[in-house]
């Protein structure tokens, strides 16, 4: 039940808050945007210390929406890094892409993205390494129209604009999709816009579809009515991802483990206590209960290692970007994989 890549869903149409619950987003882009959490100045100076491995506090990256935020309100990862001498910072972005970039400048160890962004990310040059990752929730994940759209079926989307966050895990969907439908990504408009911009774009109709996922389709779902066009069932994974800067995870191997372990527990909490979970996070994510329940039935819990089977798939990911040119070069994705133990 983590983050995906995403912001957060307001009940507005223009909505200044960001995604996050046990599945994604937040607000810090890096060179252009304010650090939401610890300040710029503890930002950068804890920043040289990590980059030598010599952990004094474990960056973590996050989305207003996912089990990291769930993490942070109960404060036992920090318990349990006391006793290594490490203390947590916690940094909040609107999505994976941004958040991949915090990454790659340095100013984060760990963070959680969906299947999308480290494709991306790997080939813009971060040098990052999977760490784990959640099962697939192909439910929370969706091509939304309005209500009274003449649009039926995906097909219907030729000519028209979509709206989607480019490089995040809703762009794999929209590409499958199509292609299913037997159109070309070339066949429509894509209408590159960050959630909450999307979100306002959609309610005023200034784009035909929104490709997204939750919490803000089931915000959009409950608030506006908007119709699913499709969801990921059958189409692809959405997979949520932990990632980390590859120097931190080979010199910090026992640090990320008591993380992952921390998370798990909290998805394990969180999947027999959705309502529990729904009542945390709406006072933080600005969300009523109901509508966070819906996003979080469709979750997936339980944090995992990374198999081949699971680089496989993003190889597939990569390899779809490649031949639509979306990405300069063919990728291996395995060269992302983390190989230390600890």
């Amino acid at each position: 039940m983590a983050s995906s890549d995403h912001s957060t869903p307001g009940a507005q149409p223009v909505d200044s808050s960001r995604r996050t619950l046990l599945k994604a987003a937040g607000a810090l882009a890096v060179g252009t945007g304010a650090v939401m959490a610890g300040g710029a100045g503890a930002l950068l100076s804890s920043s040289s210390a990590l980059a030598q491995g010599n952990a004094k506090t474990l960056r973590i990256g996050f989305q207003k929406y996912g089990n990291f935020v769930v993490l942070k309100a109960r404060g036992s990862l920090e318990k349990r890094l006391a006793q290594q001498g490490v203390g947590v910072q916690w940094l909040e972005f609107p999505a994976g892409p941004q958040l991949l970039e915090g990454l790659n400048a340095g100013a984060v160890d760990v963070g959680t993205v969906g299947e999308t962004p480290p494709i991306f990310a790997q080939a813009g040059g971060v040098d990052f390494v999977y760490i784990a990752n959640e099962p697939p929730a192909p439910k929370g994940e969706a091509l939304v129209v309005q209500q009274d759209s003449p649009i039926r079926t995906v097909a219907d989307l030729r000519g028209k604009k979509v709206a989607l966050n480019r490089g995040s895990n809703v762009h794999y969907l929209l590409v499958k999709a199509l292609q299913r439908a037997g159109l070309a990504y070339t066949d429509i408009q894509p209408i590159y816009l960050t959630p909450a911009d999307a979100r306002a774009a959609f309610v005023q109709r200034s784009v035909d579809a929104w490709v997204i996922w939750d919490p803000y389709l089931a915000a959009i779902q409950r608030q506006a009515n908007a119709r699913v066009l499709t969801n990921a069932e059958g189409i692809v994974r959405n997979t949520q991802y932990y990632v980390s800067s590859r120097k931190f995870a080979d010199a910090q191997p026992q640090v990320l483990h008591t993380l992952l372990d921390e998370l798990n527990q909290v998805d394990q909490w969180g999947r027999n206590n959705v309502s529990a979970v729904a009542a945390q996070l709406s006072p933080l994510v600005g969300l009523d209960t109901a509508t966070l329940e819906l996003a979080l039935g469709r979750a997936g819990y339980g944090v995992q290692p990374i198999t081949d089977a699971t680089l496989a798939y993003q190889q597939e990911i990569a390899d779809t970007f490649t031949e639509l040119k979306l990405i300069p070069k063919k990728l291996t994705v395995a060269d992302a994989r983390w190989n230390t133990v600890g």
